[in-house]
């Protein structure tokens, strides 16, 4: 499980990212949707432990990834937007090196390389350098690199940016697969690729959560708001702009003067701040 609790980055007076608290359960693909600048590699940077958080915390597996960084990070593996790539060595090579850097025992090393490889389909380059693989096979050089360790936890920012048609639905189907053995995270500002490959959804924008849940719940959520949208695109884009008019079947939401949100059900009463919405 990863526990996300009032998570913000601040830059100066600008917010990156404002007060996010969100669960993510074992055994599902997440994605994270939302436009260019809302926030989402921030965001996984500070799950990761890549980037220090202004205020929050972040537990993956139970370890704070701030307080506990090694327990935590041993958990994850993560392929951020830019594969972060050797392009002198070969992918054989370079996944030498990363095993070695992520403590991988040594009788495991080289069988965990030509694991990865294989899941990743690059072993046929193995041998090739970087410099001169195509972008689709350094792409799954750099998941190849987030498999090592054999982590619970597979984080991926914006895996698809820059590649081909065919080259797309192949990374889709390699993650779909890789959901089947870890709980794997990633971002995108494409509709499409989180509906063909996620099992939930979590819509970020202004660096603030609008809404976490299925895609097919807050189809049902819209319904029931009678926003009138009929597809998941203009769902979206409505969300986007007017998140406020925006609330789950049988909610009754009023805001309180400290910018929070109370929300009550049928034999429930609890407070939760807007970024849970």
């Amino acid at each position: 499980m990863i526990e996300v609790r009032d998570l913000t980055r601040k830059y100066g007076n600008h917010i990156a990212v404002n007060d996010l608290s969100f669960t993510l359960n074992d055994g599902h693909i997440y994605g994270f949707l939302g436009p260019n600048g809302a926030g989402k590699s921030t965001t996984m940077n500070m799950i990761t432990g890549c980037l220090a958080a202004t205020e929050g915390t972040v537990r993956i597996g139970g370890y704070d990834i701030f307080e506990e960084p090694e327990k935590a990070k041993a958990l994850l593996g993560y392929l951020p937007e830019i594969p972060p790539l050797y392009t002198d060595r070969t992918p054989r090579e370079y996944l030498r090196f990363v095993a070695e850097a992520k403590r991988v025992p040594k009788p495991e090393i080289s069988l965990q390389i030509d694991e990865v490889m294989e899941k990743t389909k690059i072993t046929e380059v193995a041998d090739r350098l970087i410099c001169n693989l195509s972008k689709g096979y350094r792409q799954r050089v750099g998941i190849a690199q987030a498999l090592l360790g054999k982590p619970k936890y597979i984080i991926l920012d914006e895996p698809t940016v820059g590649l081909d048609p065919l080259q797309i639905i192949e990374i889709r189907e390699l993650i779909k697969s890789l959901g089947e053995d870890h709980t794997v995270i990633l971002s995108s500002h494409i509709l499409s690729e989180v509906q063909a490959v996620c099992d939930e959804v979590l819509v970020i924008s202004d660096g603030t959560l609008l809404a976490c849940d299925t895609l097919e719940n807050l189809k049902e959520r819209f319904r029931a708001a009678e926003t009138g949208e009929t597809s998941l695109e203009e769902i979206f884009i409505e969300l986007i702009k007017n998140p406020e008019q925006f609330s789950a079947p049988g909610e009754e939401t009023e805001q309180k003067d400290d910018g929070k949100y109370e929300e009550k059900k049928e034999g429930e009463e609890r407070s939760e701040s807007h970024s849970e919405a």
